[in-house]
């Protein structure tokens, strides 16, 4: 039975302590359904997120959502949560977000982490504090719960749930850039080996022919043929990487001076034709008008035109790879469109990112650095599949020189 002084105490400091798992359970069920803007919630454990789907949470939160209201949950990370759990949390309107907490007792697994934290609208919150988490029911689990509408407190919960909330943000980071830079060892080393096998057989077969003898020795056009175009392969490789090391760094500069884009574009489809890889059943055709100056690194533009034009030639086994350059206000803006393949959906929204790639060959870095080097110009870079479903276009801006 409470007693006169506790009564003037919780009256004095705003806080309830409640000790009845029934009263917490729809006291918390009423909180969430109150909610009219934002709801923060923090669960400590996976057996947590189970029971909390069994009282009907999950569905509150939804619906919660669906009104409008602002709903963030941060959830336990370890190899027992179901694989649906994040689904189980969203709507169709998005005004969910769902994120992982790692944290030593997740990984342990251990019974360390026993409190529950909920704030709601930024005014009151709940805090309950477990008893026993291998239990299944809600009831059964609790020990007690504090609930208050004391502001400072509650601005306290908010700013931890905050530090946890963008830490976790920041390990997702972390972990997306560990696992794309062992994406990229593996095709850095795949894309080595390329190369460099067929460079070493042919050195060995110059050698077994030297040993037999000078006439056997004779190395043929082809094959002098093979060994250039595997060295320039991998010397194109080796540039990439410093390009990307230079960008990293802050050590990429620029030396501009004043050209005609156009010729810039022809003298990139006279090399790309003049390569004897340069085969195939299409036509690369460049639309040329008036000419259009701008200030810029003629070696840099180049590259990055040489690598548009490329790709859509490696996507394209017939058809036409059309080249564009034309005013846009105060821009030069060029376009690359092929009749080709197309991006895969899954490689869109991360094309020009590092390692972004789903080709057997290529490393991904050819458009993260032509959109660097675009960027560092003023420009923008920007692509997308063709209405008519074939093919995709890539363009690119500068500023125009007037």
């Amino acid at each position: 039975m409470e007693s006169s002084n506790d009564k003037i105490a919780r009256v004095i400091t705003g806080i309830e302590v409640i000790q009845d798992p029934h009263d917490i359970q729809r006291l918390y069920t009423s909180l969430v359904q109150s909610a009219r803007e934002e709801i923060l919630l923090l669960l400590p454990t996976t057996s947590a997120f189970l029971r909390e789907q069994k009282i009907g949470i999950v569905q509150s939160l939804q619906n919660a959502a669906t009104r409008g209201v602002s709903v963030k949950v941060l959830t336990p990370t370890n190899e027992k949560i179901p694989p649906t759990m994040e689904a189980m949390f969203h709507n169709k309107d998005g005004n969910i977000e769902v994120r992982t907490i790692r944290h030593k007792s997740a990984i342990r697994g251990s019974h360390e982490a026993r409190t529950k934290i909920l704030v709601i609208d930024r005014k009151e919150y709940l805090v309950v504090e477990l008893k026993d988490d291998s239990k299944e029911t809600f009831v059964d689990a609790v020990r007690l719960a504090i609930y208050s509408t004391t502001q400072s407190t509650a601005n306290s919960y908010i700013t931890l749930f905050e530090s946890l909330w963008e830490q976790s943000e920041l390990y997702e980071q972390l972990e997306a850039h560990d696992k794309m830079q062992r994406e990229f060892i593996n095709i850095a080393a795949h894309e080595l080996r390329t190369p460099i096998q067929p460079i070493i057989g042919m050195i060995d077969l110059l050698q077994a022919g030297f040993e037999k003898g000078s006439k056997e020795s004779k190395i043929t056009k082809e094959q002098l043929e093979l060994i250039a175009r595997n060295a320039i392969r991998l010397e194109r490789l080796a540039t990439s990487i410093l390009e990307v090391a230079r960008i990293e760094s802050n050590s990429f500069s620029l030396n501009k001076e004043r050209f005609d884009i156009n010729e810039k574009i022809r003298n990139v489809i006279r090399d790309i034709k003049g390569l004897s890889s340069f085969g195939k059943k299409l036509k690369i055709r460049f639309e040329a008008g008036e000419p259009l100056f701008v200030e810029a690194d003629k070696t840099r533009i180049f590259e990055v035109v040489s690598n548009l034009i490329g790709n859509a030639i490696k996507f394209t086994d017939e058809g036409t790879v059309t080249v564009k350059a034309e005013k846009q206000g105060g821009d030069v803006q060029v376009q690359v469109r092929d009749t080709g393949s197309g991006i895969d959906p899954e490689i869109m929204p991360k094309l020009f990112t590092k390692f972004a790639t789903k080709s057997k060959q290529g490393t991904g870095l050819g458009l993260y650095i032509s959109k660097k080097i675009i960027e560092a110009h003023g420009g923008r870079i920007w692509a997308q599949n063709n209405e008519d479903g074939r093919g995709a276009t890539f363009s690119f801006t500068l500023p125009l020189l007037l």
